[in-house]
């Protein structure tokens, strides 16, 4: 079975052994060696020399601990939104009472950095900007670097939503200036759902110490706090999916940072150019097309609802569709984490027998 969705990704079998493992204490010596070794090798997955906190939760959920622990209700932020994730960081801090200016730019295209400048110099009460990095409705990765460097010039906070980019889209969380980055197990880190990892720097820190906004369980300080302490968690842990990103921290160690990188950038390649060679087209241009998901136009006459039906039950590969404006209209795949070339060459190749039962004729 191909499982090519952007999330949850296939785990390498060495992971899935280790997950079978039996329980540990999770307020033991054991765990905290664990959780302790973890938050170092993903600093260094994080570029950063801040603080790393890994929280039992969904991405969503780590997107939600963002937003409570930086802000308080009346707070403005710009919201730069070029797809469904990008809307979904907005509605969680409008949820908690933030005034909300959304910066939208059409899905399948970039977030414009110029544009982010005008929304800060017509606002100068804007607090903090919130980015997705690497947009996984519509396959764009949007230039964080040009982006903090605008937030930066205005001395703004940046809350970056990078799970479906960190661990295999270059991020570097220090060097771009970084307030909070979002990442989750289940995407480019080749664990199962259930573990939201987070990097806090240390304007992070002081505006968490400000904000008043509700926070129990998502609570940063108190995070922080236990594993300094006590190498624990405030809250159980999900343990069997620590174990698993425990083991794929070793992976990432062998393959080393550089490599894994360059391994999306040719896995993503030759995606698209595979794609091309069937006679579709991609829904953003190649310029800013993401490295962990590909999002393929569904011409005229191609049911998308079939052909992903076809895929699944006669030939063994699970794609993804489009979300909420787009469903109907793309189809995606996604190639992150546990994903080689040959990976992609069977994708194309389950594409090429199914396409033409679901309705695709090929331009002549």
């Amino acid at each position: 079975m191909q499982l090519r969705v952007p999330g949850p990704t296939p785990i390498p079998p060495e992971i899935l052994q280790v997950m079978s493992r039996q329980m540990i204490n999770h307020r033991g010596p054991e765990f905290a060696e664990m959780i302790r070794s973890m938050t170092a090798a993903l600093k260094e997955m994080f570029q950063t020399r801040g603080d790393v906190l890994i929280l039992t939760g969904s991405g969503t959920g780590g997107m939600e601990a963002a937003i409570v622990n930086t802000l308080s209700p009346g707070d403005k932020v710009l919201a730069v939104s070029n797809g469904f994730f990008g809307e979904r960081f907005a509605d969680i801090a409008e949820q908690f009472g933030v005034q909300v200016e959304r910066l939208r730019f059409e899905w399948g295209y970039p977030a414009d950095p110029q544009a982010v400048r005008q929304a800060l110099s017509r606002d100068t009460g804007i607090k903090a900007v919130l980015v997705t990095h690497n947009e996984t409705s519509t396959g764009v990765t949007n230039d964080l670097a040009s982006i903090s460097a605008v937030v930066k010039e205005f001395d703004k906070l940046l809350l970056v939503d990078a799970i479906s980019s960190l661990g295999a889209i270059d991020l570097p969380t220090d060097e771009w200036g970084c307030d909070v980055v979002v990442t989750a197990s289940q995407k480019g880190w080749m664990a199962p759902p259930g573990l939201a990892m987070v990097s806090v720097s240390q304007r992070a820190w002081q505006a968490n110490a400000e904000a008043k906004m509700p926070r129990f369980y998502w609570d940063f300080a108190k995070a922080k706090r236990f594993l300094e302490e006590k190498g624990h968690t405030p809250w159980t842990p999900a343990v069997s999916v620590f174990y698993a990103l425990a083991a794929a921290l070793e992976m990432f160690k062998r393959e080393g940072l550089a490599n894994i990188v360059a391994r999306h950038i040719r896995v993503g390649s030759k995606a698209r150019e595979g794609v091309k060679s069937l006679g579709l087209s991609l829904l953003p241009e190649d310029s800013y097309a993401s490295n962990t998901v590909t999002a393929i136009k569904a011409p005229e006459g191609l049911e998308v609802k079939r052909l992903l039906g076809i895929l699944r039950e006669e030939q063994g590969t699970i794609l993804a569709g489009g979300q909420q404006r787009l469903e109907g209209k793309i189809f995606r795949i996604g190639h992150l984490g546990y994903v080689n070339e040959e990976d992609i060459d069977a994708v194309m190749e389950a594409l090429r027998v199914a396409l033409p039962q679901a309705g695709f004729a090929r331009a002549r």
